[in-house]
């Protein structure tokens, strides 16, 4: 069967989508994006089969198997009428094997024309971690908490700079509440995948702006490499007051469960305190959330401070505001960007 490289996988028609033939338990913990679960066996099949072939023989294996994918067969090839009405798809399997290449077979019979992609999903993941190792040249939005930078990022793509939001990606905002009103957080396996590729599709020869990050975000890792560049990259500080910061922080959380406030500040009890974390619970239920915000700040302001002192960046350029107005700020920002030489004006 004639197999495809990667390259040419993902740069496929934009009307064949990708059917992955893998159990559902392995495209649940990650697949390339946008891919679709078009499972030849389910997991308990392919528990069964894979037992087989370890205790008895890979012969035993293959008749089990061919037992299985015999009676769905005409249902896959219903199903995969739905995924690709044009009847042209992109398919792979873990290694490029049995599976795919049964299905191969299969949606070639009922007319599908089939670009199967050689050595499979294992394949993109040797080539997704690599991606974090290519040298890129990128700047570094900072500031302490609140002070709006995924907002500065989002302002600075609206007006044609290129980010990455490595937040967005993770479906968190990085502190003890970053997981408040977000859906919940990809496995490690998929943010990489999607991380990959959006570093991959990134424009040639234009700096990316990211956010300032620890390594980690939520409960999702930022790839270890990827993340010494951004320690080596230079990196602007928004210097913004904190009581600027805690009203614009006391004002989006005022419009959340306070339930979830309570967790979130019971995660860090232990750093903010005994007596802090009395106060800031007794805030939460009295609605006083720029209180709640303030004693918050403390411990957020302090471990961000510290590791500002910290930072191995080449450069480090402090851009006082007395705003969190995301406007205002992107303008601070490219123009200190400028200033330095950091941005090419136009």
């Amino acid at each position: 069967m004639p197999r495809i490289p990667l390259s040419d996988f993902l740069t496929g028609p934009a009307d064949a989508p990708i059917l992955d033939v893998r159990a559902p338990i392995e495209y649940a913990h990650g697949h390339i994006p946008g891919a679709l679960s078009l499972p030849l066996f389910s997991d308990e099949e392919r528990a069964r089969i894979g037992t087989t072939y370890k205790q008895v023989s890979q012969d035993r294996a293959i008749h089990i198997g061919l037992d299985f994918f015999g009676p769905k067969m005409s249902r896959m090839v219903k199903q995969a009428q739905k995924l690709a009405p044009n009847k042209e798809v992109r398919l792979h399997c873990w290694r490029g094997g049995m599976r795919s290449g049964a299905v191969h077979w299969l949606l070639e019979l009922a007319g599908f024309k089939v670009h199967l992609l050689d050595k499979g999903y294992k394949d993109y993941r040797r080539w997704a971690l690599a991606q974090f190792a290519e040298p890129r040249p990128m700047l570094i939005l900072g500031g302490l908490t609140g002070s709006g930078k995924t907002d500065v990022l989002h302002e600075l793509a609206s007006r044609g700079e290129t980010i990455v939001d490595l937040e967005g990606l993770a479906s968190h905002k990085g502190s003890s509440f970053g997981a408040i009103g977000l859906p919940p957080q990809p496995t490690p396996e998929q943010f990489e995948n999607n991380l990959a590729l959006v570093l991959d599709q990134l424009p040639q020869g234009v700096t990316p702006w990211l956010e300032d990050e620890s390594l980690t975000i939520g409960r999702l890792n930022i790839p270890k490499a990827l993340f010494e560049q951004m320690r080596a990259a230079p990196l602007l500080v928004l210097d913004i007051p904190r009581p600027v910061r805690t009203s614009k922080l006391a004002a989006e959380y005022g419009k959340e469960d306070p339930q979830q406030l309570t967790e979130a500040i019971q995660r860090i009890g232990k750093r903010l305190g005994g007596l802090a974390t009395k106060q800031a619970l007794a805030a939460i239920e009295a609605g006083d959330m720029e209180q709640m915000v303030d004693i918050a700040l403390s411990y957020y302001d302090k471990t961000y401070g510290f590791g500002l002192d910290n930072k191995t960046n080449s450069q480090v350029i402090r851009i006082p505001s007395d705003t969190c107005d995301p406007r205002v700020n992107a303008d601070l920002v490219l123009a200190a960007a400028r200033d330095a030489g950091l941005l090419v004006t136009a």
